[in-house]
């Protein structure tokens, strides 16, 4: 009987790695002399998620601002949402970001909760941008920011239609339509690194940064090739900017 030792899984390439997560399958052993793989089904989940980063186009922006969600360390403590009221004056009745929650059953006897932050999505391609009558919402041409120009919204409510994330509500006060923008006017732009949200979640589950420099924290965890990342609604071909993993 042929003596086969076992070899750690990090002989396989990056690209090998890639093309597995998209079959939804994830490496557990390789023996030796890559003759053969241990492999295992990813979470139905995970394996529905796997995302190629590769099909988003090269960003123009710099910097490109983004998020990546690390949903399975949010505990719904909501410090986040109150941060966010507090610093750009959010209205009671309105809201810039939210935790959705779902209950999962694992078998008669057990249930747990899942928490999923969501807020913009900052699409590359925004269905709220494309329907606007008048512009007054637009992506910045220099960081992607989709943004709101407060004196051109007439309050049509078109771009809360079309919107695949219901991220927008009405201003009563501004009488305009109001959104997550990064906190670039209340932060950003004020020196300060991250959104406030972010700064405020104490478990790091909101990781804020440029995602065109190959050095900013959640460049590097969208680009390992080992973990699941996914979007929502990718079906919509909007190609958001708030990425979501389990790490």
């Amino acid at each position: 009987m042929r003596n086969e030792q076992s070899v750690r899984p990090h002989a396989i390439t990056d690209e090998e790695r890639r093309t597995f997560l998209k079959l939804g399958l994830k490496i557990t052993g390789l023996m030796a002399g890559g003759t053969m793989l241990s492999l295992v089904p990813l979470p139905e989940d995970e394996a529905r998620a796997a995302f190629d980063f590769s099909r988003y186009p090269k960003s123009e922006y710099k910097p490109h601002y983004g998020m990546v969600i690390r949903q399975n360390h949010c505990v719904d403590c909501e410090k986040c949402k109150e941060a966010c009221v507090k610093t750009n004056k959010v209205p009671e009745y309105g809201f810039r970001t939210t935790i959705l929650e779902k209950e999962v059953e694992t078998d008669p006897d057990q249930k747990y909760r899942i928490f999923m932050p969501v807020l913009c999505n900052h699409c590359m391609n925004p269905p709220c941008v494309r329907v606007c009558p008048t512009r007054a919402t637009y992506k910045d041409p220099d960081n992607g920011i989709v943004m709101m120009d407060y004196k051109k919204c007439i309050g049509c409510k078109t771009c809360i239609a079309a919107c695949p994330y219901n991220a927008r509500y009405f201003n009563e006060e501004k009488m305009a339509i109001d959104k997550c923008n990064f906190c670039i006017d209340t932060r950003l732009s004020k020196g300060k690194k991250l959104t406030a949200c972010a700064a405020a979640c104490p478990a790091n589950v909101r990781v804020f940064g440029d995602l065109a420099d190959p050095n900013s924290e959640p460049y590097k965890l969208i680009h390992q090739p080992d973990k699941a990342v996914w979007v929502l609604r990718p079906e919509t071909g909007a190609k958001p900017f708030i990425f979501y993993m389990n790490d």
